[in-house]
Order: C-alpha cells, then structure tokens, then sequence
C-alpha cells in the first residue's frame, strides 16, 4: 500500500516539474528583447546584415527570403564606371571556404542609382553603399553622387588597388587609410564605415588610422588572399592566381581581428568574415562587434541571413538577455 501511494507522489511531483518546465520555457518565449543597434546615429532592427559582393544588391535574394527581416543590406561594390572584373574563372572552391577573383565587376554608380536604389527602398531596412575605386577621386565621384540618394550608410572598401600609388591597396598602408577616410568624410552626407583589409601586419594600426581620418563605423575583415593550384592540370585555379579567401577557414583569424580592432578604436565595428551560423554571429558580438555581415553562407544557403537573425533571437531568450547591447564585448 505504501508503496502504491510513494509510486502515485512521484508521478505526481513528474507531472508538476514538466508544468514548471513549460511555465519557465513559457516565459523565455515571452520575454521581451530589444535587438536593435546603433551605427552612427542609423538604428538598424537587428545587428544582421549581408556582406558586400555576396548578396548582389538584394534583387536575387528578395524571391526567397524577407528582406524586412534583416538589419541592413550591403550592397555589391559601387564604382563611378562600370567594372567589367577579372578574367574567368574567378572562383574557386576551397576546403572550408571559397577563393575569389570577380575584381568587383559592377555596372557603374548611374544603374545602381536607377535600378537597385529604388528596388531597396521597397523594404523596412537599411541600406548600406559599398563603394570602391581605383583612385581617390574615383571614390569621392560615388560618395558625391549618393549625396542626394536615399541611401542609409556608405561602406569604403579600401582593399582597392591604388592605381597612383603603384596598385598597393589603400588599406595596406596607414597613413593612405587615414588620407582617403578624410577624404571622404569631408564629401559624405551619409555616415561613413571603412572597411579594412586583413592583409596587413597590425589591424590595430589600421583601425586607429581610420578612426583618426574620421570614420564614424569600421567593418573588418574583407578578404585574406589566398591561391589555388590544379595540380592535374598544372594550372592556377584562378586566371588571376590568387584570389580572396572567405568562408569558415577565415572565422577565428576574422574574430581575433575583430576583438583587437573592438580594443583599439572607440567607434562601432561591424564584424565578418566566415559566419555560418547564428554561433559564429553571437561570438563576434561578444568579442565586441555591434553588428555582424554575413557573406560566403549566402551561396549555399539563401536562407542563411534571416536564420542567424532568429538564432541571435533565440539565444537572447534563452539566457534572459533583453537588450542586445548587454552582449556586445561580454566576453570574459
């Protein structure tokens, strides 16, 4: 009889913990969070934005996915002329990621302007210019002409080769960072991100000249330059030879630049570089990042943007997380 009763307590006190547990999962589904960030006065409805050249300028990806759900849109690099890009082929797969040479093939900042602006404007996010050029002048011919378009930020990619000064990309070269960031502060009507190349001997350096020329968002990191060989054929995978390397490979090298960065300068940093997941997104926000990009994931997963948004969402409910903000840089 005792023994009947004991048996008839335990399922009872079962039955109330699985109640607790639904109660409390119940709640964390409930709780309110707030995932908005702030880049230089642009408030964007979460920190997920694609990252450039991997998301066109969102007309492909806007038959498969919302793009109301994302914080922002990085455009495909802006040139004041059309780019025809590099020789074919310009891809190449890697293990953990891709090698790429497109030599950011663009139809000129006139088109963008009269097609994809006003495809963008459709939406409730964000829309962030990535401009290149192959001098200052060609980077300041864009930055002058988007004065006047409704466009949100202006993303500087500086790993462009500078025809003056030899074809060394700007972004190898600290005191040119700090020039062409003046530059072009001096001629933005939008804020300003530069985004920085990794291919130098101290991002730190670098981080701190833009942040001196006066960028108001820094964005780390574009690609690491990487080659390819085919050793059946002989032959560079790529008719450039070398090309930029993305994808998971790249992920704790773009993380431990994105905390020294985060340490180094006081403006906002937008992070990238191998995110694959809303994991890898919520690492670099704890390592500082107000925002991260996401680029390679798109190709094999069109879904990738808005499923890391979710999972950064998801996570802030599981651990009792209301703000975003309390995440970025807490790690200890």
């Amino acid at each position: 009889m005792g023994r009947e009763i004991n048996v008839g307590m335990n399922v009872k006190e079962n039955a109330e913990a699985k109640e607790n547990v639904k109660v409390k999962e119940s709640e964390k589904t409930n709780i309110k969070i707030n995932t908005t960030v702030n880049l230089a006065g642009v408030e964007l409805r979460n920190p997920v934005m694609t990252a450039s050249g991997t998301f066109g300028s969102g007309q492909e990806y806007g038959e498969l996915i919302d793009l109301n759900r994302l914080g922002a849109v990085v455009t495909k690099g802006v040139a004041n002329v059309p780019w025809p890009g590099n020789p074919t082929p310009r891809i190449a797969e890697t293990h953990g990621g891709m090698l790429n040479a497109i030599g950011l093939q663009n139809p000129g900042i006139d088109l963008f302007c009269k097609r994809d602006i006003p495809f963008l404007r459709q939406f409730d996010t964000k829309i962030i210019v990535n401009v290149c050029g192959k001098t200052t002048e060609d980077y300041l011919e864009v930055v002058e002409r988007l004065g006047d378009e409704p466009v949100d930020l202006l993303e500087i990619n500086i790993s462009c080769p500078n025809v003056k000064e030899g074809g060394i990309a700007f972004g190898q070269d600290p005191k040119a960072v700090e020039a062409i960031t003046k530059a072009v502060k001096a001629k933005a009507r939008q804020p300003v991100i530069m985004k920085l190349s990794p291919n130098v001997t101290d991002i730190t350096v670098m981080a701190k000249a833009a942040q001196n020329g006066g960028a108001d968002v820094i964005s780390l990191i574009n690609t690491l330059t990487g080659m390819k060989i085919d050793v059946h054929k002989r032959k560079f995978a790529l008719a450039n030879r070398t090309g930029g390397l993305s994808g998971p490979a790249i992920k704790p090298v773009a993380l431990r630049m994105v905390y020294q960065a985060v340490h180094a300068v006081c403006c906002p940093v937008i992070g990238m570089g191998g995110i694959a997941c809303w994991e890898d997104a919520v690492e670099f926000i704890l390592a500082g990042a107000a925002a991260v990009s996401v680029g390679t994931a798109n190709f094999y997963n069109p879904n990738a943007v808005v499923e890391i948004a979710e999972g950064i969402e998801n996570y802030m409910r599981q651990y009792g997380v209301t703000d975003i903000k309390e995440l970025v840089g807490a790690v200890e």
